[in-house]
């Protein structure tokens, strides 16, 4: 007796090996992606420190030109009428010209610079009086940024209809001069930081 054989025989597939070769090309490029993350986040920590750093040595020159103008004012005040290009300092910033920021070269004419803490660093400062040109702050021809009390009354006190507005300002007693610091500081790796402060001096 003959035995029954089927016409047609379905040959076996096998669907596993091709998954499993997909989830590990999958896996692969996640690594790959994960290690080139990880290496830029330490790369970017590593960079964020190291500014962080070269701030704090730019505050020297702050901190050098703070000293400087405080032992000035409270010794000859009459010498910040005019530069004094040993101390880095420059009676003036006329900001209706060129140059107006710590971006263009010009902005450092006059400037000092020192020795960092580190070695091979250069710090680099330059004091500016916030007038429009050398020379006494009321002079008729002198333009200066000033702060002080005003006798006016507060807004709260002004009059219903009534404005505060004068053609000059009038100032309790002697005006304060804004005088802006800036200081900047190259590191080795091309990395450069740029600090300001603004200090106040009795005129």
């Amino acid at each position: 007796m003959r035995a029954h054989r089927p016409r047609f025989v379905r040959r076996q597939q096998g669907v596993a090996l091709p998954v499993m070769l997909i989830i590990l090309a999958v896996m692969l490029v996640g690594s790959i992606y994960l290690l080139r993350n990880t290496h830029s986040t330490t790369l970017t920590t590593g960079n964020l420190a190291y500014d962080a750093t070269l701030s704090k040595q730019a505050d020297l020159g702050l901190h050098t030109g703070f000293e400087w103008l405080r032992g000035t004012s409270t010794g000859n005040k009459a010498a910040l009428n005019s530069p004094d290009a040993t101390a880095g300092y420059v009676a003036h910033l006329d900001t209706t010209q060129t140059p107006r920021d710590a971006q263009q070269s010009g902005f450092w004419a006059g400037s000092k610079t020192i020795d960092g803490p580190d070695a091979g660093t250069r710090i680099e400062y330059v004091i500016h009086r916030l007038c429009a040109v050398d020379g006494g702050y009321d002079e008729n021809n002198n333009r200066c940024v000033q702060t002080s009390s005003s006798a006016g009354a507060a807004p709260g006190q002004v009059p219903f209809g009534q404005s505060m507005a004068r053609d000059t300002p009038d100032y309790d007693g002697t005006p304060m001069l804004h005088y802006v610091i800036t200081a900047r500081i190259s590191g080795p790796r091309g990395a450069s930081v740029t600090n300001q402060m603004i200090v106040l001096i009795g005129a």
